[in-house]
């Protein structure tokens, strides 16, 4: 798929349209309504939307709440896991988490940058994810109690947001669909060192199967509620879908990890804490239960058990890293001079 950059949505026009540096007049109202066609048939046409061309207001605002989000949970999501690192019961599995670790990171490096390309500033980001203005994915709300959680998150969280996340790898926005890319392929490495961690367990002694079910148990309704909210309480995604920046619903994005999920459990010989499980012959997918949305509800409000402690200790980290970005940002300039000179 390539973008559609002819006038008068792509190139110049568009980032003048939109009023970015060196800005015309938009041209009046039968501009913008060419404009919108442009951008309509383009979408229509599976064609990528590119930085400097023509988007309407809400499609960027959109899609900046949208990736934030996004780098937000990845960067959140490095603390559970890290706080084992330490932990970790040899120099293989502490290597293996390390990485997971960093990637996670430059997972995040790759979203903040998707959103700069719409203009979001980088720091604003951060400042409104600090003081609460901005959420991130539920699921980093809860706790890891034991090492058997690594491997629960690294199945049924890392195989969650692949499931979520490949088909944004065709999200209309160019920039977010080339780093899902990556991100995607790393991901699914991820998944499957879960999945081994905990298969090792599930055949290792009589405690360490207990210690592997005790996470499953704790994860998996939590995992759910990762695709979001039920489709007729979902406010974006009706929208979103329209200008093909999801492709699937909640609904049938969570109905395929259960179908992905029930086999993997079984191959695992660890059993799904959900005693409505029941293969349904006529619709041809796995019946599971209800999910608890009250607890999603407040996750959202804040009030997660770990929200307060993920938060300061991403402020922390923010403020004690004052002085690399600072440094950094003087070398560039500093660079930048000798070039000019």
């Amino acid at each position: 798929m390539t973008s559609v950059t002819s006038p008068p949505r792509g190139g110049t026009a568009g980032a003048e349209a939109h009023g970015g540096p060196g800005a015309a007049e938009p041209g009046g109202p039968e501009a913008e309504g060419a404009l919108q066609e442009a951008f309509d048939a383009a979408v229509a046409a599976d064609e990528r939307i590119e930085p400097r061309d023509w988007m309407p207001d809400a499609y960027r605002s959109t899609l900046i709440r949208q990736i934030a989000q996004h780098a937000h949970s990845e960067i959140i999501g490095m603390q559970p896991e890290a706080n084992w690192i330490t932990r970790a019961p040899s120099l293989r599995r502490k290597a293996i988490l390390m990485a997971k670790v960093q990637d996670e990171a430059g997972h995040g490096l790759y979203l903040y940058g998707a959103a700069e390309t719409l203009g979001a500033s980088r720091e604003e980001l951060l400042d409104k994810l600090h003081d609460g203005r901005q959420k991130y994915s539920s699921i980093f709300n809860y706790p890891t109690l034991t090492w058997a959680d690594v491997g629960a998150i690294g199945w049924l969280v890392d195989g969650a947001a692949i499931t979520n996340q490949v088909p944004l790898c065709r999200c209309s926005y160019g920039p977010y669909a080339r780093a899902m890319v990556r991100i995607c392929k790393e991901e699914s490495f991820h998944q499957r060192q879960g999945y081994e961690l905990l298969l090792a367990l599930a055949r290792g002694t009589e405690a360490q199967c207990a210690m592997a079910q005790d996470a499953v148990d704790r994860w998996w309704w939590p995992s759910l509620m990762m695709f979001g909210p039920p489709d007729d309480e979902s406010a974006h995604s009706a929208q979103s879908m329209a200008w093909k920046i999801k492709r699937h619903s909640n609904d049938e994005l969570r109905q395929r990890f259960v179908d992905i999920c029930v086999p993997q459990a079984e191959a695992l010989g660890l059993t799904l804490p959900d005693p409505d499980l029941r293969w349904n012959e006529e619709r041809g997918h796995w019946d599971f239960g209800a999910i608890d949305w009250e607890e999603f509800r407040q996750v959202l409000k804040g009030n997660g058990p770990c929200n307060e402690q993920r938060l300061r200790r991403r402020r922390t980290a923010h403020e004690n890293g004052a002085w690399v970005r600072e440094a950094a940002a003087a070398h560039a300039a500093k660079h930048a001079a000798r070039s000019a000179s």
